[in-house]
Parts: structure tokens; sequence; C-alpha cells
């Protein structure tokens, strides 16, 4: 027989029932001999976002595809040099875009006419002294940098937070078992499976691109990066028994 209760799946009787295992969705199936209760919970924790991950990059337009691309080799080594002469680690500095593009104008009634071409690299960065990458990226446009995006913030190592949020969350659901017992009149007798969804609260997706096109003087002021909390997450299946 089923009966609902607060929101909660009671099955009560002897019932056999399967259970996804923790990270793995392998089946186990056990015999409970009082009422089962299924529960949800989430463990929660808040912490200072330790690295920032930003996106700059040179964009250089020249008559031929060949001066494009060795202008925007000359400007991006000169941006490396900044970086690594702030302290970047080389580890933490990665191309991750090149790419080559004609140019063409469109006159009335003619063929499309070759103009050009830009290219574009681009370079990932991961700073890890949030509150001083601003003043490093001032320098990046200094030195030729003309397009920046992010950042995203992040944490570095999550395990040792989201063991605290699963630590959490698994008091959360004993103490959610226990109001549901009393309530009942019953005790609980055990717990009978754990389950751990995905997700795990991982940090929130980067805003949509915003390239920042500048050049020397707009500047009245250093960028700042403010890192604020975020917020880390574990949700847990619990089975109980109750009698």
């Amino acid at each position: 027989m089923k009966k609902a209760v607060f929101g909660a799946l009671l099955l009560l009787g002897t019932a056999a029932f399967a259970s996804p295992a923790v990270a793995q969705q392998a089946s186990i199936t056990q015999t409970i001999a009082g009422t089962r209760l299924d529960i949800t919970a989430t463990g929660e924790v808040s912490r200072v976002p330790d690295i920032a991950i930003i996106s700059a990059g040179v964009v250089s337009r020249s008559a031929t595809a060949s001066a494009a691309l060795q202008d925007a080799a000359n400007r991006m080594d000169k941006v490396v040099a900044a970086l690594k002469r702030a302290g970047v680690a080389e580890r933490d500095i990665q191309t991750s875009n090149v790419n080559l593009n004609p140019e063409y104008r469109y006159p009335e009634n003619q063929s499309p006419q070759l103009v050009g071409y830009t290219a574009n690299n681009t370079l990932t960065i991961r700073f890890r002294d949030i509150r001083s990458s601003g003043k490093i990226l001032d320098a990046l446009v200094a030195e030729g940098a003309n397009q920046i995006n992010g950042p995203n913030l992040t944490i570095d190592k999550p395990e040792p937070a989201l063991d605290e949020a699963r630590a959490n969350a698994v008091a959360i659901g004993r103490a959610r078992a226990e109001t549901y017992a009393r309530s009942l009149g019953l005790r609980v007798v055990r717990v009978v499976a754990i389950s751990e969804g995905g997700g795990y609260g991982a940090p929130p997706p980067p805003p949509p691109p915003m390239p920042m096109m500048m050049a020397r003087g707009e500047r009245d002021s250093s960028t700042a990066i403010a890192p604020g909390e975020q917020k880390l997450q574990v949700n847990l299946g619990m089975t109980f028994e109750l009698q």
C-alpha cells in the first residue's frame, strides 16, 4: 500500500526496491521490513572564487593574409610578455583561437572585391590573484590587446567544499527523516540507500562574451574585478527505513 505524507513517498509494509548507487546507475535490491521513506536533500556551501578565467586577444587587419597574421602574432608576443612580467605562470596562458578571414567590398551591380584580411589571435588566461587581474588587463590593453571577454570566476579546487556540502546534505536528509518519523509515531531504523545527483552546483557559466574594444588613453581608471561568493550544491536522494 502507498501513502503520501508531506510530499515524501512512504511505502508501508515489506517492499523490495531498486536504488541507484552513488555516482553509478547500478541497481541495488533490498528488503524493508517497516516503512520506506524517500527523501531528497540539498547541501550548500559558499566560497570566494580564487580563479578568474579571461579571454584576451588581438585583431589585426591588413591588405594581405601574411601581413595580417604577422601583425597579430607580433602584438600577441607583446601581450604574452606583459602577462609573464606580471607574474602569470606559463601554464596559465593558453592559445585558444587563431583565425584568418577575408574582407570583401560589395559594389552595386559588381562582383565582390577582396579588400584585405582580418587575423584574430586569442589567449585564455587563468588569473590566480583575482584582485590584481584588472590591473594586468589594463596593462595588456596598453600592449596591444584590443579584445577582452569574461571573466568567468571559479574555484580552483572545489572538492573540499563539495565534501562539506555532501555532509550538510546528509545531515539535512537525516533531520528531515526524523521529522517524518516523529509525525507518524515511528522511528528511523537505518539509512537504506543514498544516491548523489549530478551537477554538484558547479560554478555558473560565464556571461555571454562582451568584447571590449579599447585603445591607449581610453581608460579613466583601473579595471576592477570583484570576486564575490559562489554557492556549491550537492543533491542527495536518501532512502530510510522507519518502524
